[in-house]
C-alpha cells in the first residue's frame, strides 16, 4: 500500500506540473525592423557592421497567455532600442543600450508591468535600460502564407509604426544572400523581409528615424 502510495503522489506531482507549465503559456505574433540589412550577403553586411544597425524596433502581440501569473490575451508591447553598436554582430560582445518601451493602453497597471517583465525577457540585454515608458493603442496584423508569416503592420499610436513585405527576387542583389542577423527575440518561427516602413518618432532615445524599403524584418511567432 505504501508503494501504491507513493507513485500516485508522483503522478499527481507530474499532472501537477503540467497543469502550471501549461497555464504559464504564452505565444502569439512577433515582428521587428532594424537599420541594418539582415537578409544580405557577408559583403553588403561588413560594410554596415559597425556604422549602422544600432536601432531596433521590437513589437508582441499576445493571443493568448500569462506573464508573472498576470492574463494578457489579446494585449501588445513594443521595445525600440538605441544600442552602442550593430545588434547581432558577434565580434562587439554584449551592447549597451537605452529603450523605449510602449505598453497597451488597453492594459491595466497591473497587465503594464507584466508587460514590461516579458519584453524585457524576450529581447534581453536590449530592452533592460529603459529610458521611457509610453502608453499607446496598439495594432500588429500578421498575414501568412500557409503555416509561413510573410508579413505584418504594427502601428503604437503615433509613437512607432512598421510594415513589412516578403522578399522577392528583385530584392537579391548580388546573389549570395543569406540570414546573416538572427531575429532579437526569442521566436518560435520567424521568416525574414522587407521594412517597407521602420518609423520612431517618440522622445527618450536621442534619435528619430523614418526608414524604408530595407531588407531589415523579421516576421513571426513566439511561444514560451
Amino acid at each position: 500500500m505504501h508503494r501504491l502510495s507513493l507513485v500516485a503522489t508522483v503522478w499527481i506531482s507530474l499532472l501537477l506540473l503540467t497543469t502550471v507549465a501549461q497555464a504559464q503559456q504564452i505565444y502569439g505574433e512577433y515582428v521587428e525592423t532594424r537599420n541594418a540589412d539582415v537578409y544580405t550577403a557577408a559583403c553588403f553586411a561588413n560594410s554596415e557592421v559597425g556604422l549602422v544597425g544600432d536601432q531596433a524596433i521590437m513589437a508582441w502581440r499576445v493571443q493568448k497567455g500569462s506573464w508573472n501569473g498576470v492574463q494578457l490575451d489579446g494585449l501588445s508591447v513594443v521595445g525600440v532600442a538605441k544600442a552602442t553598436g550593430t545588434i547581432g554582430d558577434p565580434y562587439s560582445g554584449p551592447l549597451a543600450a537605452k529603450a523605449v518601451l510602449i505598453l497597451d493602453e488597453k492594459a491595466t497597471p497591473e497587465q503594464r508591468a507584466a508587460l514590461q517583465a516579458f519584453a524585457q525577457a524576450m529581447a534581453g540585454e536590449l530592452l533592460q535600460n529603459i529610458t521611457r515608458t509610453e502608453t499607446a493603442p496598439i495594432s500588429l496584423e500578421v498575414e501568412y502564407h500557409g503555416e509561413h508569416p510573410v508579413s505584418a503592420k504594427m502601428q503604437a499610436g503615433t509613437l512607432a509604426g512598421i510594415r513589412t513585405r516578403p522578399l522577392t527576387d528583385k530584392d537579391h542583389i548580388c546573389g549570395n544572400e543569406s540570414l546573416f542577423y538572427e531575429p532579437i527575440s526569442k521566436t518560435e518561427h520567424a521568416m525574414a523581409g522587407v521594412a517597407v516602413l521602420d518609423q520612431f518618432k517618440g522622445e527618450g532615445l536621442g534619435a528619430w528615424w523614418t526608414l524604408r524599403n530595407k531588407r531589415s524584418a523579421y516576421v513571426g511567432s513566439f511561444a514560451r
